[in-house]
């Protein structure tokens, strides 16, 4: 984990895709995309359907390896509204314990607007908490700090011949986009419009590597 300073707040970005909040001893996910693989399935697309398992196992040992008591998951955390009921036994079962030993909030996302949570935690539009802002895409026009997710931001570059690809963080000083989570996402390049729009000028891409935090700059 590395330490950053963001809005007077101490934030830890993780190589896994999170954040954490030591002061809250809160772990902040993005688009965990729960039950993709049975979404495609459902359309003929088959797919391992380990997806949710896999998700929710890192998800736990970032809890054990962090000691959080609080999860935020700023939105998109189904792949459809739906996706909670077909969850599978072992990954309902990985989930309602993740949710019963903390404080599970979720931020509902485009993907999974209004879902009926059946394994615990709140379910909430978004959440302003110790003075940052979390939802699921940012807002150009909001003037707060704010966390967001909805991109899956990925910075990809050309070293030594070889195309490297790892997913990061996209951060100015009132915004950060956090990375896709889950197992079965995809990413869209730090340099897309979308993204350069969402968060203005001045933005990085914050690649968290072993005990280094990686910053580069991304030009509008």
């Amino acid at each position: 984990m590395v330490r950053f300073s963001f809005s007077g707040h101490v934030l830890m970005a993780l190589p896994q895709g999170a954040l954490y909040w030591p002061s809250r001893e809160a772990l902040l996910l993005a688009d965990l995309h729960l039950e993709k693989a049975s979404w495609f399935a459902r359309l003929g697309q088959m797919l391992p359907p380990y997806d949710s398992e896999a998700t929710l196992g890192e998800i736990a040992a970032l809890v054990a390896s962090t000691g959080a008591r609080e999860i935020w998951c700023l939105g998109d955390s189904f792949h459809d509204r739906h996706g909670c009921d077909r969850l599978p036994p072992r990954a309902r079962w990985m989930l309602t314990e993740l949710t019963r030993t903390t404080r599970w909030t979720w931020i509902t996302g485009n993907h999974d607007p209004g879902f009926a949570d059946h394994c615990g935690g709140e379910i909430v539009s978004e959440a302003e908490v110790d003075g940052l802002l979390l939802r699921h895409e940012a807002d150009p026009l909001e003037s707060r700090p704010e966390l967001s997710g909805h991109f899956h931001p990925k910075f990809r570059i050309s070293h030594r011949g070889r195309r490297v690809s790892r997913r990061c963080f996209v951060a100015t000083e009132r915004k950060i986009i956090l990375p896709a989570f889950g197992s079965l996402t995809g990413g869209l390049d730090v340099w897309h419009p979308e993204i350069v729009k969402a968060v203005g000028p001045g933005a990085q891409a914050l690649v968290p590597v072993a005990d280094r935090l990686l910053r580069f700059p991304i030009a509008a």
